[in-house]
């Protein structure tokens, strides 16, 4: 098959990407680069340097399908900034679906966010949970899946979205090569960490101690970007026609701020410096998948649900990624 990878050169869609290559498809990343490293794009897949609102001078009749993982990820900052995010996650998505109808691509996976459900009433979180974002960043995507929906039933469109939650650890390729999370600036707890940990960061600033929680701090349900990107690959194949699925990926466990740092620690066998800092606006106390719809219907099993693993795989890739 021949798929369009968007967002394929940062840290999820280059695993997605490698998988996607690595099956034998042919596949062409979308990436502007602006969070993104293009050199990341595994050899066999033809990178193009383009935003998403580009997406028509890439999507052709030629494409069996898209994967759309381009977007802006930072809750804090879409607090401040709203219009960017609104732009980007919401208007990006717009454009690109104009695009595949025009060209008569009829099958996307979106990455989708458990950040759409906003404060958890009942945990594990299930996809009939309601939807009510805590953050402008999660109001963003739930608009995104919105649309694939009016699109899907609308146009006959083959769609999936997959809701993520706290994605950590590293992939390592056929060929020996490491894929693993490095923003800048990094905003995600285990990449932090894990420079506080290797003395590349003064100290790790802990947003929020006084949580209702086994600790204080915010408890979140992590997988590892594996497991993740081997769902992508399973959702495309079962996209149906004139329907928008949608499935949470998560372990269905949660690990508190202070447990995951316990586990930083524990591998690298070094120190994490920590300061306390005020919480940060649009964050839930508590985020928790049940996963069991992606099982029963796409048939997806994890094959790294320890911490002590993501972490791990995450520490590798920060030495020699």
């Amino acid at each position: 098959m021949k798929y369009l990878v968007t967002g394929g050169a940062g840290y999820i869609g280059a695993v997605v990407t490698t998988m996607l290559v690595e099956a034998g498809h042919d596949v062409v990343v979308l990436d502007d680069g602006s969070t993104g490293d293009l050199t990341t794009v595994p050899a066999g897949a033809t990178p193009v340097r383009a935003g998403i609102h580009e997406a028509s001078t890439v999507v052709d009749g030629s494409f069996d399908g898209v994967f759309h993982l381009a977007g802006l990820i930072a809750a804090g900052e879409s607090m401040n900034d709203p219009e960017k995010y609104w732009h980007v996650n919401t208007g990006g998505t717009l454009a690109l679906l104009a695009a595949m109808r025009s060209a008569g691509v009829g099958t996307l996976v979106f990455s989708s966010t458990a950040a759409v459900y906003g404060d958890p009433v009942e945990l594990p979180l299930t996809e009939n949970a309601r939807c009510l974002p805590t953050s402008t960043y999660g109001a963003t995507k739930l608009a995104a899946d919105n649309a694939i929906t009016s699109y899907a039933h609308a146009y006959d469109m083959a769609a999936v979205s997959l809701r993520y939650f706290n994605v950590v650890g590293a992939y390592r390729d056929r060929v020996g090569r490491w894929h693993g999370e490095r923003h800048e600036p990094e905003t995600h707890l285990v990449p932090l960490a894990l420079a506080a940990a290797a003395g590349d960061r003064d100290a790790l600033s802990l947003f929020g101690d006084d949580y209702d929680t086994v600790d204080g701090t915010c408890v979140r349900d992590y997988i590892h970007v594996a497991d993740l990107a081997r769902a992508h690959l399973l959702a495309v194949e079962a996209a149906s026609p004139g329907k928008h699925d949608v499935y949470n990926l998560g372990n269905g466990v949660g690990f508190s701020n202070r447990q995951v740092l316990d586990a930083v620690v524990d591998v690298t066998g070094r120190n994490v410096p920590v300061l306390s800092a005020p919480r940060r606006p649009g964050d839930p106390a508590t985020l928790v998948a049940s996963a069991r719809r992606a099982e029963s219907e796409l048939g997806w099993r994890r094959r790294s649900p320890e911490l002590s693993t993501m972490v791990a795989d995450a520490w590798e890739f920060y030495r020699h990624g």
